[in-house]
């Protein structure tokens, strides 16, 4: 007697990942940019997880990966928009006053207010070990950033190009310096809006001194 033949096996579809619902490319990227720049604000550099990212975004927690690589990818982005930010911010308060030496002061204070309004990305900006290093649109975004305290120096102090670029980077050192030690509190407390008075009060006279209007 002959056995029955058995009905082949159909083979198990092979599942091809689909998109994240909702979300086109683009919009996903930014998604996650919105969210990463949100937790930055709230909990600082430190306190960034790509899974809490993701998570805001309402989206899988693999898939900043596919979009940015890794956590240096997503933060190099955000990096990048913070100088394009501040380079704005520059950009803006030397327009407004029309002596050198008034444009560079405005910069100064546009530069503190920038890293005391927005901490955890400025601190990001700088954070190069949690950064693509190497990203050439990220050292580009930075040249233009300290190119704005360049023009201005120029103007004010003549010289060649080369002490110009000296002049500027003393410039860039002494208002990030401030920032620095400020978001540390060493001039009074961020939090508060006294504080945050005090801090531009001291600015000023730093500024007053270093250049004299």
């Amino acid at each position: 007697m002959t056995k029955p033949i058995a009905p082949a096996r159909a083979k198990p579809s092979r599942k091809v990942p689909k998109p994240e619902a909702g979300y086109h490319h683009g919009e996903l990227q930014e998604a996650l940019i919105v969210a990463s720049e949100a937790i930055l604000a709230e909990h600082g550099a430190e306190g960034f997880t790509l899974r809490e990212a993701a998570r805001r975004a309402g989206v899988s927690p693999a898939a900043p990966s596919h979009h940015f690589g890794n956590a240096q990818g997503l933060l190099t982005e955000v990096a990048i928009r913070g100088y394009e930010a501040l380079a704005g911010a520059l950009r803006d308060a030397a327009s407004r006053k029309r002596d050198a030496r008034e444009k560079l002061h405005a910069q100064g204070l546009a530069y503190v207010e920038f890293a005391l309004k927005h901490p955890g990305r400025f601190q990001m900006m700088f954070a190069n070990k949690r950064l693509v290093a190497d990203d050439p649109r990220l050292k580009q975004a930075s040249r233009a950033a300290g190119h704005e305290f360049e023009i201005i120096i120029a103007d004010l102090v003549g010289g060649t190009p080369r002490q110009a670029k000296t002049a500027a980077a003393a410039a860039w050192s002494t208002v990030h310096g401030f920032a620095k030690l400020a978001l540390e509190d060493k001039f009074g407390s961020v939090k508060s809006e006294a504080g945050y008075r005090e801090i531009m009060t001291t600015l000023n006279h730093v500024l007053n001194y270093l250049w004299p209007r």
